[in-house]
């Protein structure tokens, strides 16, 4: 289809690289290298190499349902529009509501963790600057974010490439200085189970830490949204989704083996974070100013992804808006770049709000681990379906194009390894590596709860009184032959 007999998102305005790296930016490479990986650490120890091996070849099977839905029905709705068409339009419309809440959240989580992050760096660095004058350098991100989206996706997302491309650099260059630095010391035994930490001996230890470096994975499907502004959609969205999981997979792996056999298998359960044991602290100590990049690196993940993440949001909700299930608002675009450019404006008024809200009345790490754990349980759980509706959409709708084992058996093992991950951001102690959630970061279950809540009382209204809207959900826009035309508002009339 042409730009002009289209109207609302630019088409075509992408391709095959930069809806990639809006799925790797998404999964924010430098910061889960940082940061959510070693966590896993306590508990894999120097076997976080097997942990990180494992939780990729778990995350591969959903994100191998993620790219056939996206190869099938290529729309701006993508985890909405696949729910709606395998389950159903009611789920459909709960999942959306549910995505596009959590991804509006994920931007203002990366402002929070871009503030403390430059504000401790530089306070470590020269006493003088406040250790806690964090939000000048987070209302910079999200003014650089909001321009960004404002520009139109071939803007924000050759940004975001130009940022992924730096991250990875920096920190595969950093694995391989230490690998070849480790000499005599690289094992692989590190893929085995004998350097787990105390506590936590054998299997036991790998897939505890398996669980929490599964989360490091979100952010995989990031690329679906953008479909409609994609060249060749269906073979250019099942690429970039399976692309993104396994070339990010591969680097986690690389890098955790690079520090695993240079900080030293056997005390690596004392790997964290921050401090001397973390990446920074080992840049600092051994590399000289290498630590500048490795600082860099995070800092610049933290936008990207919020680049990515205000991307995603901001297209779903116009999805949503365009069949009047979400306010038209969100479906106003720009005439000249084709951005959201309300949902841009809303994305980022939200960052704002919530970033300075919770920030300044906690304090920016602690909303950032409350915002965190709201972010992971849903999108865990919107995983958990999503696989669910791969099976049963090839069952429902293309039994002719059904493979077993694809559109199955990867289902079924998808939801298996999400589901110790969703009660362990949860903070349900099922298992005992699990750590009960306290005030207030427990607070994100009922916040959860109250959002979703509200959506059911939304699908009941729009199902009583406007069902076709519901229905809408499930609908392939790309997939049409005949158009409609914009209002004098920009609104998609449908």
């Amino acid at each position: 289809m042409s730009e002009e007999a289209v109207p609302g998102l630019r088409r075509e305005a992408i391709g095959l690289r930069e809806v990639l790296f809006q799925s790797i930016t998404a999964m924010a490479l430098a910061a889960a290298v940082a940061a959510s990986i070693p966590s896993g650490a306590a508990f894999a120890g120097g076997s976080l190499p097997l942990s990180v091996l494992i939780a990729l070849v778990a995350c591969l099977f959903t994100a191998s349902c993620v790219a056939e839905l996206a190869r099938e029905m290529p729309a701006a709705g993508s985890v909405a529009t696949y729910t709606a068409q395998g389950l159903h339009p009611s789920v459909g419309f709960l999942v959306g509501w549910g995505y596009v809440f959590v991804e509006a959240l994920v931007p203002p989580l990366l402002l929070l963790q871009l503030g403390f992050t430059t504000a401790g760096t530089l306070h470590q660095e020269w006493s003088s600057y406040p250790g806690d004058l964090w939000w000048p350098w987070s209302l910079t991100g999200a003014a650089v974010i909001a321009a960004a989206g404002y520009l139109g996706v071939r803007a924000s997302a050759r940004f975001g490439t130009v940022l992924g491309v730096f991250e990875v650099l920096v920190f595969l260059v950093f694995a391989v200085w230490l690998i070849a630095k480790a000499g005599g010391d690289n094992t692989l035994s590190v893929f085995g189970t004998s350097h787990t930490a105390k506590g936590y001996d054998g299997i036991s230890g790998v897939f505890a830490g398996s669980v929490y470096t599964v989360l490091a994975f979100a952010g995989f499907e990031a690329a679906a949204p953008l479909a409609e502004e994609t060249k060749d959609p269906r073979r250019t969205m099942h690429r970039a989704v399976l692309g993104a999981a396994l070339s990010i997979g591969l680097v986690y792996v690389l890098t955790t083996y690079a520090m695993s056999v240079y900080f030293g298998p056997d005390r690596f359960s004392g790997f964290g974070a921050s401090g001397a044991g973390s990446w920074e602290g080992v840049a600092r100590a051994s590399f000289g100013l290498f630590w500048v990049l490795v600082f860099l690196a995070v800092v610049n993940s933290t936008i990207a992804n919020a680049n990515a993440c205000a991307t995603v949001s901001t297209r779903t909700a116009f999805a949503l808006a365009r069949i009047r299930v979400f306010p038209a608002l969100f479906a106003r675009v720009h005439p000249g770049h084709r951005s959201p450019v309300a949902g841009v404006a809303v994305q980022c008024a939200v960052s704002v709000a919530v970033m300075l809200g919770l920030g300044l009345a906690y304090d920016p790490v602690t909303a950032f681990l409350l915002l965190a754990t709201v972010i992971v349980t849903v999108v865990i759980g919107v995983y958990i379906v999503v696989n669910l509706a791969c099976a049963g959409y090839f069952l429902r709708r293309r039994r002719e194009l059904l493979k077993p084992v694809r559109h199955l058996v990867f289902p079924v093992l998808g939801i298996i390894a999400f589901v110790p991950a969703l009660l362990t951001a949860a903070g349900l102690p099922v298992f005992d590596f699990v750590t009960e959630l306290t005030p207030p970061v427990s607070y994100a279950g009922p916040v959860v709860g109250a959002w979703m809540s509200a959506g059911v009382v939304i699908l009941i209204f729009l199902l009583r009184r406007h069902p076709g809207r519901i229905a809408e959900t499930a609908r392939v826009h790309l997939d049409e032959t005949s158009t409609t035309a914009p209002s004098q508002s920009g609104v998609v009339q449908s």
